[in-house]
This record gives C-alpha cells, sequence and structure tokens, in this order.
C-alpha cells in the first residue's frame, strides 16, 4: 500500500471523528489532540477504526508513536507500507 492510499484512509477516519476539521489547513506533526481537539475517547475509536481496516494490532504500548497526523501515517507505513 502506497503513502498517498495510507493518508486517503487515515483522512477518511479522522474526518468521521472531527467532521469539521478542514485537514488541509491543519499542522500535520501538531499533537492530534490539540489539532483536532478529540479527547481520549475519540483518539481511541480513531486507533480501532484503522486497526480493523488494516487487520492490524495497535497495542496501546504504541499510543505514543501515534501523536500527530505524520507519526500515525509512519506508524502504517512500518506495519502494513
Amino acid at each position: 500500500m502506497n503513502t498517498d492510499e495510507l493518508e486517503r484512509i487515515l483522512t477518511e477516519e479522522l474526518y468521521r471523528i472531527a467532521p469539521d476539521i478542514d485537514l488541509a489547513e491543519i499542522d500535520r506533526s501538531a499533537d492530534l489532540r490539540e489539532e483536532f481537539d478529540i479527547d481520549s475517547m475519540d483518539f481511541l475509536t480513531l486507533v480501532t477504526a484503522l486497526g480493523h481496516r488494516f487487520e492490524l494490532e495497535m497495542p496501546e504500548a504504541d499510543y505514543p508513536k501515534m501523536q500527530s497526523f505524520n507519526a500515525i501515517l509512519a506508524y502504517l507505513k512500518s506495519k502494513v507500507g
């Protein structure tokens, strides 16, 4: 799976959680919770959705590796990419 496909899927899942956010205007290296104003439950929903979508285990120990859009993208690339 290429980077564009991973980014599209991540964007789709983020949009489900925060539909009012314009992804073109965010800082992709900033903390998701601040950038998208999402709480820990929303973050868990995002990680769970991505795990299901990619048939991938995403253990809680890996959550610190997924703090920003770019970090999640890099994480996904390392696991499925």
